[in-house]
């Protein structure tokens, strides 16, 4: 079993920053990669960026040059520094921990653009 929990959310002006981290314990040596999905009111959940450790990452298309994901293999930890937020970026935030047989899930954490 893997845990992991979401910090970092919150309100921001459009062309702000956030900077959102993960956690992540439990069966840590089973993590194979970390993401961060979005989703919105009405919306279906989407992927925002990806980090395989030792490996590539990965980004949704329009958040590619605003946004940053870094992973720590030896700390257990996720980062997505987010950069000119735009009001449609408002969405819950998750962090995901994916394992040779389950990809996990943390609460989500809320981020809120203002126009």
């Amino acid at each position: 079993q893997v845990q992991v929990v979401e910090s970092g959310g919150g309100l921001v002006q459009a062309g702000g920053s956030l900077r959102l981290s993960c956690a992540a314990s439990g069966s840590i040596r089973s993590i194979r990669a970390m993401g961060w999905y979005r989703q919105a009111p009405g919306k279906q959940r989407e992927l925002v960026a990806t980090i395989v450790f030792g490996g590539n990452t990965n980004y949704a298309d329009d958040v590619k040059g605003r946004f940053t994901i870094s992973g720590d293999n030896a700390k257990n930890t996720l980062s997505l520094q987010m950069n000119t937020l735009k009001p449609e970026d408002t969405a819950a935030y998750y962090c995901t921990a994916l394992t040779i047989s389950k990809m996990y899930w943390g609460q989500g954490t809320q981020v809120t653009v203002s126009s």
